[in-house]
């Protein structure tokens, strides 16, 4: 074995993020004993009672809102507060930041988990271990999560080539899936700051020149850097998602210039070690830990910046089966969330300008969606429109134009002119339509959510090396 590499049971159990979870995120004393008085097992158990109890709710709500007659006036109003925020997410001002680093640049550990990789794992440790910056400064973990194929031999090759490759080989038995992995490693790393990406990311050579100095800032906890897709050019289902990470990130960056919330999306995320280890690792209770990881930094006071440029690269699903499949599982994992730690939320916990910013686009993405199946049941009964078609028409138009200019800042160095307009309003268009599955999966997943939820184990997308 390499010197490099580690034995299958040579880890550590320092850190323990369900236990140091609460006590470690609040911020007083009184705090300390109001977390206490929840075990963290009835925090991440009951998850299907609960949504039970929100499906409930929205849906006797949405049928009573179509037999009152006041139900349409209170849906108009709803749209009214909503509409001001959207205003707001639209016409804020994004903050700038230094490009260069003031001081020595801190040292940074990049971790890979990987599970039955060898079409794509060769690509990227040397894409990684050829990142620019300074000697000695960063290192590069994969870890292999008893992967089956040829995986575990390419790495083993790799080690001896790349000094800077370290490579942790995980049991069958191993538990937790990929917040087990990042979590069993993180106390053998060195790095200040934690970056995490999938195993088909594809980055260019100064990434850690251009993100790191966004950590400048004392209060910011993590980074995220914009997903592009390698092989967007392949079909409709490809060129949809890179029109949906373009409106993703502008959201994103547009709700943190109103001190609203960011967010992790997995691939390309940096966190601050001591920002990871103030709020207890990984979440090995939960199916996409990036999205849990975001709720308890901003839960301990923590702010997550996100940035266009630079990019990291990935293979976008190529068939709607995959697609279905994958956004299910983030929907699920996003309202989650939420049933995890609603009565923290609803303590302020996150400030008043993230909470509100928090509470609409739940009711945007997620209860909306809920109440679709009975606002349209009811309204085929009641022979007229949904009650809840001026809140989804808004939804629908802000989509557009945060589509339109998430696309038009990715082409930020192209000189505009008619032709480039059109072509953006033409890739709008697509990628609304393209959109349109998220209704469908929102309004099933939490509807399907309060029956079975899905079993916690490892969940990964099938990577060719495409792109």
């Amino acid at each position: 074995m390499p010197a490099n590499s580690w034995p299958e049971n040579d880890y550590y159990d320092e850190l323990d993020p369900l236990n140091s979870l609460l006590s470690d995120l609040s911020v007083d004393e009184e705090s300390v004993v109001e977390a206490q008085d929840i075990s963290l097992a009835s925090r991440f158990q009951g998850r299907r009672r609960k949504a039970a109890l929100v499906l409930t709710i929205v849906w006797s709500g949405t049928i009573a809102l179509h037999l009152a007659s006041w139900g349409f006036i209170f849906v108009l109003g709803l749209t009214a507060v909503l509409g001001l925020h959207a205003l707001d997410v639209i016409f804020a001002r994004p903050r700038h930041y230094p490009k260069e680093m003031q001081g020595d640049l801190p040292s940074v550990s990049v971790l890979v988990a990987a599970k039955n990789e060898d079409a794509v794992i060769g690509r990227l440790v040397k894409s990684l271990c050829s990142l620019e910056y300074p000697d000695g400064q960063y290192e590069v973990w994969i870890i292999d999560d008893n992967s089956t194929d040829k995986t575990p031999q390419l790495l083993t090759e790799l080690a001896q080539e790349y000094d800077q490759l370290k490579v942790f080989r995980r049991s069958a038995q191993a538990t937790g899936g990929k917040s087990g992995a990042l979590n069993e490693v993180l106390p053998l790393t060195k790095g200040e700051v934690i970056a995490v990406f999938d195993a088909d990311a594809q980055v260019p050579s100064d990434l850690l020149l251009q993100v790191v100095p966004l950590f400048q800032r004392e209060n910011v906890g993590a980074v995220q850097v914009r997903k592009a897709i390698a092989n967007a050019k392949e079909n409709f289902w490809t060129k949809g998602q890179m029109a949906e990470m373009a409106l993703d990130t502008w959201l994103q960056k547009q709700r943190i210039a109103i001190g609203g919330i960011g967010e992790l999306r997995g691939n390309g995320q940096f966190v601050r070690r001591i920002a990871l280890e103030s709020c207890g690792g990984w979440n090995e209770e939960t199916i996409t830990d990036d999205l849990d990881m975001t709720f308890r930094l901003h839960l301990d006071n923590w702010d997550i910046e996100c940035t266009f440029h630079p990019a990291v690269q990935e293979e976008g699903v190529t068939n709607a089966i995959a697609l279905w499949h994958q956004r299910n599982r983030w929907a699920e994992g996003g309202y989650q969330r939420y049933l995890d730690y609603w009565n923290l939320i609803l303590k302020n916990r996150m400030g008043r300008r993230k909470t509100w910013d928090l509470l609409m686009f739940m009711l945007i993405m997620y209860i909306i969606p809920t109440a679709a199946i009975p606002d349209l049941l009811m309204s085929i009964a009641r022979h007229r429109l949904p009650i809840f078609s001026p809140v989804t028409s808004l939804s629908l138009t802000m989509s557009v134009v945060g589509m339109f200019a998430g696309l038009r800042r990715i082409r930020q160095e192209q000189k505009f002119n008619v032709s480039t307009t059109f072509v953006l309003m033409l890739q709008t268009l697509r990628g609304t339509l393209y959109m349109l599955h998220w209704l469908v999966v929102m309004s099933s997943t939490t509807a399907r959510i309060s029956v079975r939820p899905k079993r916690l184990k490892w969940v990964k997308t099938v990577h060719s090396g495409s792109g």
